[in-house]
């Protein structure tokens, strides 16, 4: 099905690229040069052109994962049978995925709009025989990876080198194993907090169910439900009910992991639908409608639905990592916990935990600075054409 797509989308590109009439990206030139007539004998060289210009990120490459990821979300965007690219430049980019061929992209260079041109370009420069791949993890000359294979690079063919760079790839790729990693955080910060009530010997009582369903945020109720589970049949929290017991509340670190947990929660359960539609949407331009006749271009590649939520991501963490710290506090420091100070044997000639805190707040303190929004920042780009962008790509890295 997704073949048919492509190559309906396909037969319309190739009918207008003999058109005189122009058509933006197939006999034209990009951004600011959009009113710029290619002519036939060029258009080839155009798309060529437009990848080795494109191709100016700089800094480390993306980690192989995110790499893969990139691939793999393009892929999904150009099937969908709305860029117009030909199905064995498709079938390329999906060999070099499954024999492991992962291009070198480096991490920055988007704006974020026309999406992430710069990584995308990275991405194609392999296809074309240039450029440098991860072949099974060994670093090499896009050429003789592709060799090594026995792959052919393509030359590209009328709105295919455009077709390979617009849209919101890279900071999807980034975000959204960075939100598998957030998913899998929250988890454990139940975990870690409910360890920590144990020590500290604190009430179970704030967790109860009624509490949290009179208030009715998804988030808390779910946290309140996985803190109870864990917490079910303690013989710590046992002991804490006896008459002996002066506590009437708990600290906040610890009464309130539901409600902050729990909103962390929320957040990201909201960050997983909108990278879930982005990772399926079309997001090049312009786009081919193969079923009207029509290609037209719009907007799709501007990333400020993800860079929106890739934000979110970050100050979800932030939070948990900083009423994480809270509780570390309250088990070190004897003036709140009862315990030894730093939870030290021997305390003076030991220091404990002491710096665990330290380094604990240091973080803390540096999410601060990760946690604030990309996505209220804009730069004109493209001597003004792109005058509102989304840094899609630096939210992606700082949630990351």
């Amino acid at each position: 099905e997704a073949r048919a797509r492509v190559v309906a989308a396909r037969a319309l590109v190739d009918k207008r690229a003999i058109e005189d009439e122009p058509h933006y990206g197939i006999n034209t030139g990009f951004g600011t040069l959009a009113e710029v007539r290619i002519g036939k004998g060029d258009l080839e060289q155009l798309q060529r052109n437009l990848i080795l210009s494109h191709a100016a990120g700089v800094g480390s490459p993306l980690p192989l994962p995110e790499a893969r990821a990139l691939m793999l979300l393009r892929c999904n965007v150009l099937a969908k049978g709305y860029s117009g690219i030909r199905p064995e430049t498709l079938e390329l980019v999906i060999e070099m995925l499954n024999r492991d061929c992962i291009p070198v992209v480096p991490e920055r260079g988007s704006v974020g709009a026309s999406g992430d041109l710069a990584p995308l370009a990275h991405l194609a420069l392999v296809v074309i025989g240039e450029g440098e791949a991860f072949l099974r993890g060994e670093r090499m000359p896009g050429a003789k990876a592709l060799q090594a294979l026995g792959l052919k690079p393509v030359v590209l063919q009328a709105k295919e080198g455009l077709a390979l760079v617009n849209g919101t790839q890279a900071m999807v790729a980034v975000g959204a194993l960075a939100l598998l990693r957030a998913e899998a955080l929250a988890d454990i910060a139940d975990v870690a907090g409910a360890m920590t009530l144990e020590g500290l010997l604190g009430s179970h009582h704030p967790f109860i169910a009624p509490i949290h369903e009179v208030r009715g945020q998804s988030g808390q109720i779910t946290c309140a439900a996985h803190l109870r589970a864990l917490l079910a049949d303690s013989p710590l929290n046992a002991s804490h009910q006896g008459p002996d017991c002066t506590k009437v509340q708990d600290p906040y670190s610890l009464r309130c992991m539901p409600q902050v947990h729990g909103a962390a929660r929320d957040g990201l359960a909201f960050i997983r639908d909108v990278l879930t539609r982005e990772a399926n949407a079309a997001t090049d331009n312009p786009l081919v409608f193969a079923d009207t006749g029509e290609i037209v271009s719009g907007g799709n590649f501007h990333g400020q639905p993800v860079v929106m939520v890739l934000d979110l991501l970050a100050i979800a963490i932030a939070q948990l990592g900083a009423i994480s710290e809270r509780r570390v506090e309250q088990l070190v420091n004897p003036m709140l916990s009862g315990l030894p100070p730093f939870l030290a044997k021997n305390h003076g000639l030991n220091s404990g935990f002491m710096i665990a805190q330290v380094t604990s707040a240091a973080l803390v303190s540096e999410n601060k600075v990760l946690a604030h929004p990309c996505c209220v920042d804009s730069i004109p780009s493209s001597a003004g054409r792109e005058d509102h962008v989304s840094m899609g790509m630096a939210a992606a890295l700082k949630a990351r």
